[in-house]
């Protein structure tokens, strides 16, 4: 008996079974983080994404449905990415809670350095980009801050119990104006190609903690 063949999506392979498509969806990925920390989603062609990446031209539809899809995968990306970079420093509890954030600090400034200061923060390029971006970004961008600014917040509540920080700290705030703050160091230091930048906002920022 015969049977009807399974139709498929124009060009795209099945997913589930194809493990290739995977790992060519995750090679895109990569590439295009590092192209979009480098140079901004605007300046960023897709043929220079699949050149790098080894993907033939004309199959990048296989793997996204256009560039604004394939700029919120991006975004997710490397919101997880960088959630798990926070986590080393900011879950070591062989550290004072103070010490986690400064541990973070020395981490991410060894990051910048191994690239010669070419890579930035690729939530706050976009963030600065975001006039000229799909809409729908605006959303996704903002939950990666708040998920950010949660860490940070948890961090310094525990400062706050441990008594580095006054008990009239408000921890949420200050959550919040770390990432305003490191945001801005991240492109000084990016422009200028010196980690100085971000070493003058983190004793800023502890001072003031410390300080509330």
């Amino acid at each position: 008996m015969s049977q009807t063949p399974v139709k498929r999506g124009r060009g795209r392979p099945p997913k589930s079974s194809n493990a290739q498509y995977q790992n060519t969806r995750q090679a895109l990925i990569g590439v295009g983080l590092a192209a979009l920390t480098e140079k901004g989603y605007s300046y960023t062609g897709l043929d220079e994404i699949l050149r790098q990446a080894g993907v033939p031209k004309g199959s990048f539809y296989h793997y996204f449905d256009n560039k604004e899809a394939f700029g919120q995968a991006l975004i997710e990306a490397y919101g997880r990415f960088f959630a798990d970079k926070l986590e080393r420093s900011l879950s070591d509890h062989s550290r004072s809670p103070l010490a986690r954030i400064e541990a973070f600090v020395e981490d991410a400034k060894a990051g910048m350095a191994r690239f010669d200061y070419r890579r930035g923060c690729l939530i706050g390029n976009l963030g600065q980009e975001m006039a000229a971006l799909p809409e729908s970004f605006r959303s996704l961008l903002s939950r990666v801050f708040r998920d950010w600014e949660g860490r940070i917040a948890r961090v310094l509540e525990e400062a706050r119990q441990a008594g580095q920080v006054p008990e009239s700290l408000v921890v949420e705030q200050m959550a919040e104006f770390f990432w305003i703050g490191w945001e801005g160091a991240v492109l000084r230091a990016k422009l200028e190609q010196t980690p100085q930048p971000l070493d003058q906002f983190a004793r800023g920022f502890l001072a003031l903690v410390r300080g509330c």
